[in-house]
């Protein structure tokens, strides 16, 4: 145990954004000296238990960091420098051919490393979402606290200095929480664009193989074009006509030429002639009958 270990002991704690906690009244220390954990009198909380690495002296005060915090911190700086590590080897290899079989034990290495962290990371996403919706209860908490403090002062419950305590209070706790809510959404944010970086990174094959179909289709395109027949010489005639009246002439047939037979036309029924003895009967009567 250092010198600077034994002057916690009764420092007051306040958190990152400035809110006392309470006071150290010992620490629980391990073998070998070192601090494992920090008592902390929290008043009506009672005495509380904190991990060490959570703790950070601040002249004579000790400031208190949560541990979502220290997790997701851990996890950023652990994923990125493996990140760069495989892109370094991704480098070498890409520059000298020759180092690929030597390099497939290290690529293996870091991609298991890149495994294991996404479990780390889908346990403190969970802490994350967790951590924001307790946020998100103690600022409907403290925003109703202030409404109903001001409902008591309009009607003259409390006095002038009970409402300005509380809304003193309650305006720091929502600073508090508006400060911690932005926090997380940045680190969620910060853990979202690295694991796309990540994707990007060992999943390069997807991409060429994209880019390869992509010229493959350009290809077929222009074997396609260079077989179309060429387009006719000989200007084209201009005609006003429709498309529906040159279909429908294409179907009229054209008449026979001289050298072609034309077809035999039946000849006419003869007509059948009329019996004509009664009639040279009355001209003959008619003519004794003038001779009388």
């Amino acid at each position: 145990m250092t010198h600077d270990d034994i002057d916690i002991i009764g420092k007051n704690v306040k958190d990152m954004y400035g809110t006392f906690m309470g006071k150290v009244v010992g620490t629980i220390t391990d073998i070998d000296g070192s601090i494992q954990s920090v008592g902390i009198d929290c008043g009506s909380q009672g005495l509380q238990q904190i991990q060490y690495e959570q703790l950070v002296v601040q002249g004579d005060v000790v400031i208190f960091i949560p541990r979502w915090r220290l997790d997701s911190q851990r996890l950023l700086r652990e994923k990125q420098l493996t990140l760069r590590r495989l892109k370094a080897l991704i480098d070498i290899v890409s520059e000298n051919d020759d180092m690929k079989v030597d390099a497939e034990i290290i690529h293996e290495k870091y991609k298991s490393k890149l495994v294991s962290l996404d479990e780390t990371e889908r346990e403190i996403k969970a802490k994350l979402e967790a951590r924001l919706t307790e946020l998100d209860e103690q600022m409907k908490s403290a925003k109703m606290l202030l409404f109903d403090a001001k409902v008591q002062y309009k009607s003259n419950e409390i006095s002038d200095a009970t409402f300005e305590t509380v809304k003193s209070c309650t305006t720091e706790v929502i600073e508090h929480v508006t400060h911690e809510t932005a926090e997380i959404s940045n680190v969620q944010r910060r853990i979202s664009d690295l694991d796309m970086e990540v994707q990007s990174t060992i999943a390069p094959p997807q991409k060429h193989l994209q880019e390869s179909a992509v010229s493959y289709l350009d290809n077929s395109e222009q074997v396609v074009q260079t077989s179309l027949p060429e387009a006719p010489t000989e200007p084209v005639p201009e005609s006003s006509e429709t498309p529906l009246e040159v279909e429908a002439q294409s179907k009229i047939p054209e008449p026979p030429t001289e050298t072609e037979a034309l077809p035999t036309i039946p000849e006419p029924p003869q007509q059948v002639t009329a019996d004509t003895s009664d009639d040279n009967n009355d001209n003959d009567w008619l003519a004794r009958m003038e001779a009388q």
